[in-house]
């Protein structure tokens, strides 16, 4: 039984490098039901690559970030890493994959899904290569809201059918593969009087802080109920109320002496 699924979005900034022994196998990737989806992409996002021009308009590339382009070029020669590890930024940053031990690796293995615009729905562990590609990049005829939702809805149900999904991506990456019955927190900040606001780049930073406690804590959870009991356990407020579920920030600060 799967238990948890924690769905991430991708982030733009990539860890460079990766084993180079190790290239891209759309057959070693999880959900391989969906190989032909992922070529469809890549060979666009190969095409739109090939020229400067196409490629500043397609993945909406400035004069710092054009040279990104050749990481769509190279797609299969290139090294690979853990998905977990390729992702940098705001988000991933907090989550530290490099130095935790064994024990959060495998979790983050097992229970991550990380929603790519390239690759579709991916595992934690899956080995991936440097790209570029957003979830509002323009692939001529391949349309990514239209090509990865209703592939990426089939496989992430039949997920959701073994647990509780919960799901920590952004809008545009929920357009992208749906999932209904996932647990969806608003993340909020909570002043002395009580008064919550919602976050917006922020919440990056406490989604990424709470991906981070799951993993350490080994986090056992296949229920909405069960993750309330984890979070009261370790002091994290996640709340669950008619409107939805609140993720209070502050409760995910790091302890300090």
């Amino acid at each position: 039984m799967t238990g948890l699924t924690v769905l991430l979005p991708p982030s733009e900034t990539k860890r460079e490098g990766g084993d180079p022994e190790r290239t891209l196998d759309l057959r070693a990737l999880s959900f391989p039901e969906l190989a032909a989806e992922r070529a469809a992409v890549i060979t666009a996002a190969r095409s739109v690559s090939s020229e400067e021009a196409s490629a500043r308009t397609a993945l909406k590339l400035g004069p710092k970030s054009i040279e990104e382009r050749f990481r769509n070029l190279a797609l299969e020669t290139s090294g690979t890493m853990p998905a977990i590890d390729r992702y940098t930024g705001v988000l991933y940053d907090p989550l530290g994959t490099l130095d935790a031990d064994a024990a959060a690796r495998r979790w983050w293995f097992d229970h991550v899904v990380v929603q790519s615009a390239m690759f579709g729905p991916i595992g934690g562990g899956d080995p991936v290569p440097a790209y570029r590609l957003s979830h509002d990049s323009r692939l001529g005829t391949v349309r990514l809201g239209a090509h990865w939702a209703g592939p990426s809805e089939r496989v992430l149900a039949a997920r959701a059918a073994d647990g509780l999904v919960l799901d920590l991506r952004s809008e545009g990456y929920r357009q992208l593969g749906p999932v209904s019955s996932a647990v969806v927190p608003r993340v909020v900040s909570v002043d002395g009087d009580g008064r919550r606001k919602a976050l917006n780049h922020w919440n990056k930073t406490a989604k990424g802080r709470l991906v981070a406690l799951l993993a350490r804590t080994d986090a056992q959870v296949v229920s909405e109920d069960d993750l309330l009991a984890w979070a009261s356990a370790h002091g994290v407020r996640f709340e669950r109320s008619d409107g939805g579920w609140d993720l209070v920030a502050e409760s995910l600060e790091p302890v300090t002496a």
